[in-house]
């Protein structure tokens, strides 16, 4: 039972400091099918204000993708990147964030005041199970560990990039909302 205790402890520790890595490198494209990922049409619902969409309704749009936890402190702190590049932007239309909340046991109602709460105005919504294990399957497990601060952006066209592990700041972002912007 300690030895257990103890490999907990040392699996909470690496995990953490693993979290804490700063971003080193960027926007790098994960393997790309064909046609969208299934995912892409499945229903989600904004939870500030009840209305449903689809990653696939914002297409020919960029879209930052953010997957969390209302437990996970690291999640806050990337939240408020992800406000301050809003922002530096200037709320361009074709740039839509989503922030997708991995955690099973995590409500609507929650993820509402959570959202309200920190005063994050984009898309917060609770991934199905079905979403989460796509997500999962897909790209990487890590994409349903919220202190890693997975993020992803999805293309125009539907390419997935894969922004590195780590709270990324909103000028590191920004550098890679910006050259997808672009094209």
């Amino acid at each position: 039972m300690k030895r257990f205790r103890l490999a907990l402890i040392f699996l909470g520790f690496a995990l953490m400091t693993f979290a804490c890595v700063p971003a080193q490198t960027i926007n790098t494209p994960l393997p790309q099918a064909t046609t969208t990922p299934e995912w892409f049409d499945m229903e989600l619902t904004d939870v500030q204000t009840g209305e449903t969409f689809t990653m696939n309704d914002y297409a020919g749009k960029v879209v930052l993708l953010q997957t969390m936890a209302i437990w996970c402190p690291n999640c806050v702190v990337q939240g408020n990147e992800v406000r301050n590049l809003r922002k530096a932007l200037g709320n361009p239309p074709d740039l839509i964030s989503v922030s997708l909340d991995v955690d099973l046991s995590e409500d609507e109602a929650s993820l509402k005041e959570y959202a309200s709460g920190f005063g994050f105005g984009w898309h917060f919504a609770v991934a199905p199970l079905l979403v989460a294990r796509a997500l999962g399957n897909l790209y990487s497990a890590q994409y349903l560990n919220p202190p890693l601060d997975p993020m992803l952006i999805i293309d125009r066209v539907g390419n997935v990039h894969h922004l590195e592990y780590g709270i990324k700041d909103a000028e590191t972002l920004q550098k890679a909302v910006e050259a997808l912007l672009a094209e």
